[in-house]
Parts: C-alpha cells; structure tokens; sequence
C-alpha cells in the first residue's frame, strides 16, 4: 500500500520556486515525492553546505520516490532484520543526490499545519520514504500537510574537516544538519503551494529524528523556521565535541591514506568503509549514556551553538512548545539475541550485562529492577533497565532541563501499549509509535490486526495533529494531559485506556540520571 507510486489521479500541476511539479492522488490525498530542495552532494559538492537544486523547464513528475542518502554499512547489516518489523524497508537506491523531500496534503488550497518529519536511524541510516511513517493517513485525519525529509547522514554529513582543510569546509561538520535547515527553507518558501501554513511549522522525528529535532533546536541558522516540535525515543543530551570530532577525521584520512583535499575524490564505498575503523581508533566516548553519536553533529559554537541539553537546553527553543517522550520497553528491539529472545538470560549474565552500562552502581540497578519487576525473568528486567539507560534518561533529562527554563510549555508521554507480536516479547518497543502516530498500524508486524491498535492509533495521530495545530495536544481523543513542570512531571500513559499520571518513571529516572550525568 504505502510504497506503491500513486496513479489514481493526476492532479494539476503545482509550481514552485524551482519549476512545475505533478503529484499524484488517492483516497482525498495528494502526493507529491523525490521533491528536489537542494542540489546533488557528490564530487566538488561532497562535506559542503547544500547548495540550491537547479531549476527545471516544463512539468517534473514527483510520482515514486527518489533514493535515500548513503547508509552506514555496518548499522544497515546490523539493524536491517529487526527494522523490519515495522514493515518494508525502504529499497529506493543510495545516492549523493539525496537532498528530496516527500509531501502529502489533503488539498493545495488552504492553510493548513505543516507537520515535518525526521527519519530515525541515528544519523548513520534510515531514510523518509518508508511505509510505516507515509504521510497520508496522518494528513488525512488531522487535515494537516505532512513532510518527510532525506538528507545527508553519518560520515558524508558529519565529517568534521574545517580544522583540518581550512575554511573551505566550514560547517563540513554539521552539512548533514544543513539539509534540514535547507529543507525547512524549502518549507517556508513553497509549502503554500501545496495547502500548508508556513508560520505553523511543527519539526518531530523519532529515534535519531529526536536528535535532529533537538539539533535543530540549538540551530541560530534555524530560528524562526518552526513554531512547535516533538522529539519521539531520541532526545540528544550531548553532541560530539571539536576535540573528538577532529579525532575522528585524522582517523578517517589515516585509514583512507589521503589528505582533506582528495577526500571529494574518494569512491563513496571506500569512503562509508571508514566509518568503523575510524571510530575505534578514536576510541570510547566520554559519555556514553549521553553522547550517542559518532559522525553526528559536532559543538563548533557556529553552526551548532551548544550541546543540545546540557548544561541546560539552548535559549534558542525557549519559545517552541515541546512533546517528548518514548516507549516503555525501548531496548527489546535491540535485544534480539537467543538469550533475550527466548528468555533463557541468568541472573549473572544479567549482572554482567548491566555492569557493562551502570558501573559502581550495577547492585542498586540490580535490586531497583527486582522491586519494579517483581516475578520477572532477568531478560524482561534487563529489557527495562537498558530502555532506563539508553533511552528513557536522554528524555527525562531534557524535559527537566527544558520545563527548568521556564519557557514554552513541555508536554512528556509514555508509549505503554504492549505488541501481542511474537507472543508479546517485545511490548512497547523501540519505533513502535511510529504506525500510531502516523496511523498506518496496518503495516508493522507489531500492530497488524492487533486489538485496539486502530483505536490508540486514532488518539495518538489526532494528538500529534492538535499539538501541531495549537502548540497544545489538548484534544477530544485523551484526558487532560498537563504541562510537564520539575515539581509534578505530568506524564501521559498512551495505553488502551490512556491517563495522565504524575513521575511514573521515578526511582529508574533518579538512578539513571545518576549514572549518566557521573563525572
């Protein structure tokens, strides 16, 4: 269904700034995809800020999608069997022409919210042409325009070169962040053309789209180019900093044998091969909990003005009202192993396992766990200890920090709704918001023919749409949902009875904050 080209009807064409384009449209939707915004990212163009795409004569067709930016080899041979739960995976080819972006929208008049999706994957993969996160169900209920973006990721987007090649790669460091701001231009510029208010610009992305929003979010060259944003299981704390990031790209140019000026020429393949051994020799992070990404953007005090969240969250998104939140089991997406998987893990290879993320305070993790889950084999409690620390802790300290500023309002949720998939081994998985935001619960494994999964989805697309309508998710389809504030962390519980409980997170978010903020 939601990768088929739409050829319904042809509808009139819509022009642009850089041409005429003509979609497609079915079922009251139409679609409009592989929509260039900036120009191709290869050769003399490579580890550059994008550049404009030329314009066209005549009428383009933006019928199928275009490609998807080159992916980390070792993320997509890792990730590629588990993703797939959440449906087909996205086969369009890997190209350095990869600045295009997808639109769906109930009508090319009117003035409607725009609601601009970043894809997950980290910063290493991943694209916005998949099934699962379709913009059309989405636009369709909540009578918004829906956006998806492609864009440059891991090494060709975040290679830091400027300390290194001079001042011909300034911002070579964050290009794959300068799509984003050049989509949202695009956005600005021509997003009425297809029904869609520009002053009502709402950014969300799950996963490392949660990161891109909160780069975004500490962006000066963003200001005034969104009014609201949702950052879904991927809140970035930390960024990478000079010192590492330059780190890096010696060992890029040491394992590529080249020096910054040949890197243009370098065959992409050899060039993506490098990520790997490049992050090993630069050795481990110094914050692991919290800065999650290698050849992701970089703290250079110009294009990215501070870490995303610490010490606090940037003045620049004290105006933009915030959701954020996550699933309540996020690690069993990752934890596919036998011993995860058929939950035969022992108590000490659960002790071995949580050691490896809690150190010196792997017994109080141990025994928090025991009281939380009482009865619960040791995978079900590694399950929610590794969602505690390598998700849920990046969320809660950034909706801290952020409610601390006094700004715009926060409003934090909890994805609670357990997946009947393979005998409810996963629960609320990592990704699993995705159909439900989107309302295409019919394309995952996870929620396909699943009991009230059409009715969750329902509220949770209808509340994503409201919060992009108002800045506010009030609406109708949930109970009243408080704005979060450090004295009460209202939280709202999307399960099959949805509700709004005060700090349901409490002891694992002291214990993980602990852990993750330990000098």
């Amino acid at each position: 269904m939601a990768n088929d080209v739409l050829t319904a009807t042809l509808p009139p064409a819509v022009e642009i700034a850089t041409g005429k384009i003509r979609g497609a449209a079915a079922g009251g939707i139409h679609a409009f995809k592989g929509i260039p915004y900036g120009a191709p990212t290869g050769g003399a163009n490579r580890f550059l800020p994008p550049r404009p795409a030329a314009s066209w004569p005549g009428v383009r067709d933006a019928l199928a999608y275009h490609g998807k930016a080159p992916q980390s080899p070792a993320q997509v041979k890792r990730r590629s069997e588990m993703d797939g739960i959440l449906g087909p995976l996205d086969t369009a080819p890997e190209t350095e022409d990869c600045l295009t972006l997808n639109v769906w929208t109930p009508g090319t008049s009117g003035k409607r919210p725009v609601m601009v999706w970043l894809h997950g994957g980290a910063f290493a993969y991943g694209s916005g042409n998949r099934a699962v996160t379709e913009g059309a169900n989405l636009a369709r209920r909540g009578d918004v325009v829906v956006v998806s973006v492609n864009h440059r990721l891991n090494i060709c987007g975040y290679l830091h070169l400027e300390d290194i090649g001079g001042e011909r790669f300034a911002g070579s460091g964050n290009a794959g962040s300068l799509d984003m701001v050049a989509a949202l231009e695009w956005v600005r510029d021509n997003i009425a053309q297809f029904g869609g208010d520009p002053t009502c610009v709402t950014i969300f992305g799950e996963s490392g789209g949660g990161g891109k929003v909160s780069a975004l979010l500490a962006m000066p060259a963003a200001t005034g180019l969104f009014h609201r944003a949702a950052i879904q299981s991927g809140a970035a704390v930390r960024f990478t900093t000079r010192e590492r990031a330059n780190a890096l790209a010696k060992a890029v140019l040491g394992q590529l044998g080249v020096d910054a000026g040949e890197l243009q020429d370098v065959p992409l393949g050899r060039l993506l091969g490098a990520i790997v051994p490049a992050s090993r020799a630069a050795g481990p992070r110094a914050h692991p909990l919290l800065d999650r990404y290698d050849f992701g953007p970089v703290v250079d005090g110009a294009v990215v003005s501070q870490h995303p969240a610490e010490p606090s969250t940037s003045p620049l998104g004290d105006g933009i009202p915030l959701m954020i939140g996550g699933t309540s089991q996020e690690a069993s997406l990752f934890l596919d192993d036998d011993a995860v998987w058929h939950r035969t893990l022992g108590e000490e290879q659960l002790r071995e396992r949580l050691d490896a993320v809690a150190g010196p305070d792997t017994d109080a993790a141990l025994a928090l766990y025991r009281e939380l889950l009482p009865g619960a084999t040791p995978a079900d409690r590694l399950i929610a200890a590794l969602t505690g620390s390598n998700f849920s802790v990046r969320t809660w300290l950034y909706a801290e920090r952020r409610a601390a500023r006094g700004g715009a309002p926060v409003f934090h949720y909890s994805l609670d709704w357990g997946s009947p998939f393979a005998g409810g081994r996963m629960g609320a998985h990592h990704a699993m918001d995705l159909p439900f935001v989107f309302d295409t619960t019919e394309v995952p494994l996870s929620t396909r023919s699943a009991d009230g999964a059409p009715e969750l989805a329902a509220a949770m697309s209808a509340t994503w749409a409201q919060f992009a309508r108002t800045g506010n998710p009030a609406n109708p389809a949930i109970p009243a949902w408080p704005a979060y504030t450090t004295a009460e962390r209202a939280t709202m519980v999307f399960d099959a009875r949805c509700r709004a409980v005060n700090d349901p997170g409490r002891d694992a978010r002291a214990l993980w904050s602990r852990v993750a903020t330990r000098p």
